[in-house]
């Protein structure tokens, strides 16, 4: 293994380099690569059923575009990808459909995204750059193998789309992907697996089994934490598995898979007292070179925890990625001396607007300014015309002539682990609840306190009667949680949340007064309490409003909770 994986990287970081040299090439020449990469797409679009249908002409200059073309969203394409995809009809684009991917967002539980040969090409152009100066900074990823974090569908949608499960792997072009499979520590068979359950225990084993790992490479931090955790709640099984060779009683569900083996680990694991401790990750991957995970807006205080958990790692935040496409990608600053990382705009993936949030204006990345806050809209080669994705940028600086972005957050939207609850879709959930009499709902809080043992979770605060008392209160907000678990399932991405542990179930606290400890909760942060909006939906980290009084909370069961096994963890991809 260690020489297939050497031999592996040295092959990949020859093919990255001329996407690297391409790249560097694009930083000095941003407007003419967006305009020739915006001709591109056109060309392919105006040949197809919805570009006829819609009236693109290939020849459109950029200006033409941005003024004949209206901004879109997810609902203007929904029909012709369901066409597309039901019966073969109504094609956004002439590039071949790959796949779908699927995701969800704020206005549907589940979206379909095409992944055509040229989409494909354009995220190939930003994960090139990423891998060269990745071995260029963190040489150490070199030497061993890797985890590149595989984004699966929860096990209830598994039978229905089974063609459609996706790893990063297939991101990469097929002679990159052949390559990179040679540095993999975790085979993508995992993923026929029949459930999550069975998945995550054969990642967790195989991860265990490679002293040698050197790169880990997840999205959600809280994902990579739910490894570490299910190390140790699975120690003495995962250990029987190395030391036996054999899968035990996964053996029917991973038969497709050679079970690992390592005795050493077994005996670290057996006399390892499952305590979560630095000292004992840096002892079973001592060769742990990079860890890349997102890093900002509300992952910040969990990739904190990460990046504590595993200190002989550098780390290294994620640059902006959704299903719908790439926004940036993390390049070191040359000669920098620090592991600091600038977020550029991939320039060679898709054609990039941004809308100035202080304006309204769209402008061409060219004219961006350092300071403005952004709003991205993507057309790429799915056949997505400026497609608004949701998210709030700062222009943070510059790399050559690329825009450096920061990311600041969802649109309306809450993202803990990639869950994506929209204060739309919250205020429909909250509206569909069973809400006894005198008893309405304060706020729904997308909670994130990280500690030991800790989970971000959605917190409902209700205000009662003054009148109420245990006796009914109680019922009350078990009713509710229970409920509010429910119809936050029915979104795609909270689903796979809660199927794969990232998430703790819902929870509810009724009692009278709720109304004014979340003002006063807001007060303490420098709100002024009359300026404090009514919402169905905030973000909120720390303590919790009222949570000097734990006697009204209640947590819900859910219907993501297996019955009598560990809870199925895997990660949420965007």
């Amino acid at each position: 293994m260690m020489g297939a994986s050497a031999s592996g990287h040295w092959l990949l970081r020859q093919l990255v380099r001329p996407g690297a040299s391409s790249f560097r090439r694009s930083s000095q020449a941003l407007e003419q690569v967006q305009r020739a990469k915006l001709a591109g797409i056109l060309r392919q679009v105006a040949n197809s059923p919805m570009g006829k249908l819609n009236g693109i002409e290939p020849d459109w200059s950029w200006e033409s575009f941005s003024r004949r073309q209206a901004v879109t969203d997810y609902a203007d394409w929904s029909r012709p990808i369901d066409s597309q995809i039901q019966c073969g009809t109504g094609g956004l684009t002439r590039s071949p459909v790959v796949r779908y991917q699927p995701t969800s967002g704020s206005s549907s539980a589940i979206k379909w995204i095409p992944y055509t040969r040229q989409f494909l090409t354009e995220l190939d152009g930003a994960i090139s750059p990423w891998l060269a100066d990745l071995y260029r900074h963190y040489p150490g990823i070199g030497t061993g193998v890797h985890y590149w974090s595989l984004s699966w569908l929860p096990s209830d949608m598994r039978q229905k789309a089974s063609g459609q499960l996706n790893d990063d792997m297939k991101l990469l072009s097929a002679g990159k992907r052949w390559l990179a499979g040679m540095t993999q520590a975790v085979d993508e068979g995992v993923a026929l697996a029949p459930t999550s359950d069975d998945s995550l225990f054969a990642t967790v084993a195989l991860l265990a089994s490679q002293r040698n790992l050197t790169a880990l490479s997840v999205w959600s931090p809280t994902f990579a934490l739910g490894l570490l955790d299910k190390l140790s709640q699975w120690r003495e099984p995962l250990a029987e598995v190395l030391q036996s060779g054999s899968w035990g009683p996964y053996e029917a569900a991973l038969e497709h898979l050679p079970a690992p083996r390592n005795a050493e680990v077994a005996a670290m694991l057996r006399a390892w007292d499952g305590a979560a401790s630095s000292s004992f990750y840096r002892e079973l991957w001592p060769s742990l070179s990079l860890v890349s995970a997102w890093d900002t807006a509300a992952a910040q205080p969990w990739a904190l925890k990460l990046r504590a958990a595993l200190p002989q790692s550098s780390f290294q935040g994620k640059g902006l990625w959704a299903t719908e496409g790439v926004v940036t990608i993390p390049l070191r600053a040359p000669d920098s001396g620090t592991e600091d990382a600038h977020h550029v705009l991939a320039v060679n993936s898709h054609a990039y607007e941004f809308e100035d949030e202080a304006t309204g204006r769209i402008l061409p990345p060219w004219e961006l300014e350092r300071g403005q806050r952004v709003a991205p809209l993507l057309t790429t080669g799915s056949g997505l015309l400026r497609y608004r994705l949701g998210d709030h940028l700062e222009v943070t600086g510059f790399h050559g002539e690329l825009p450096a972005l920061r990311f600041l957050g969802r649109n309306g939207t809450t993202d803990m682990v990639g869950e994506k609850i929209s204060a739309v879709v919250a205020q429909a959930v909250l509206d569909r609840l069973p809400w006894p009499a005198g008893v309405r709902p304060v706020v729904l809080l997308a909670a994130s306190e990280p500690g030991p043992g800790s989970k971000p979770c959605y917190v409902l605060m209700v205000e009662a009667p003054a009148d109420i008392g245990e006796a009914s209160s109680g019922p009350y907000s078990k009713r509710l949680a229970d409920a509010l678990e429910t119809e936050l399932c029915g979104n795609f991405h909270y689903r796979l949340a809660r199927n794969l542990g990232q998430l703790a179930p819902a929870r509810c606290r009724c009692a009278s007064g709720m109304a004014w400890a979340y003002l006063s909760a807001c007060r303490k942060r420098g709100m002024i309490v009359g300026n404090v909006k009514v919402e169905a939906l905030r973000q909120w980290a720390g303590t919790l409003p009222g949570a000097d009084d734990l006697s009204g909370f209640t947590e819900s069961v859910g219907p993501g909770e297996p019955d009598g096994r560990e809870t199925p963890l895997r990660e949420v991809s965007t």
